[in-house]
């Protein structure tokens, strides 16, 4: 009963291309409902922060999806362009005496989709770290929770002077929506 491994490798990376394949056509099927997405993603987020709560550990892992999520946020709030060189070459048409009524959309930096799929995976991975004993490391959790707070609040208030500065609106919230009335 002796095998040969030139037998087994071929099979093995096709094992994985098939798994692969699997793996997209699920993530496939569940890119257009957002809903249901976003909901999944807080459930999984609900169910890790029960788990730290329940167990008092793992505050360390917590503060890191805290921070990944809150950079995720920010990718996904900012313009994939930057909105001060367009500004300046607006201006440069007006000075020279073009007209500058050409419709730019928002192109965000972190599509919606790449936003809610990254987080999923940072949960998850998460959610899988705070099984292993290595990674509870003991800190002063309330300091860990003000930094936190401290951060995000100077975070956003940058963004938002920048989205002030520069009159864009990320989010779609307050715009008209266009469809038809059945």
């Amino acid at each position: 009963m002796n095998t040969d491994l030139n037998e087994l490798a071929p099979s093995v990376p096709n094992q994985i291309k098939a798994l692969k394949t699997v793996y997209q056509s699920y993530v496939d099927r569940i890119t257009p409902h957002v809903k249901e997405r976003w909901a999944s993603l807080g459930l999984l987020l609900a169910l890790f922060f029960l788990r730290i709560i329940w167990t008092h550990s793992w505050y360390v892992v917590c503060y890191a999806l805290a921070i990944y999520l809150l950079n995720q946020f920010l990718a996904f709030l900012t313009p994939k362009f930057d909105v001060s060189l367009q500004q300046d070459e607006e201006n440069d048409e007006l000075e020279a005496g073009e007209r500058g009524d050409e419709f730019r959309p928002f192109i965000r930096r972190l599509p919606e989709f790449k936003f809610w799929y990254n987080s999923v995976r940072a949960t998850v991975a998460c959610f899988v770290m705070s099984f292993f004993t290595f990674l509870d490391l003991p800190v002063f959790w309330p300091i860990l929770v003000f930094y936190f707070i401290l951060l995000f609040l100077l975070t956003m208030r940058r963004q938002i002077q920048h989205m002030v500065k520069y009159k864009y609106v990320p989010l779609d919230i307050g715009k008209k929506k266009y469809g038809s009335k059945h």
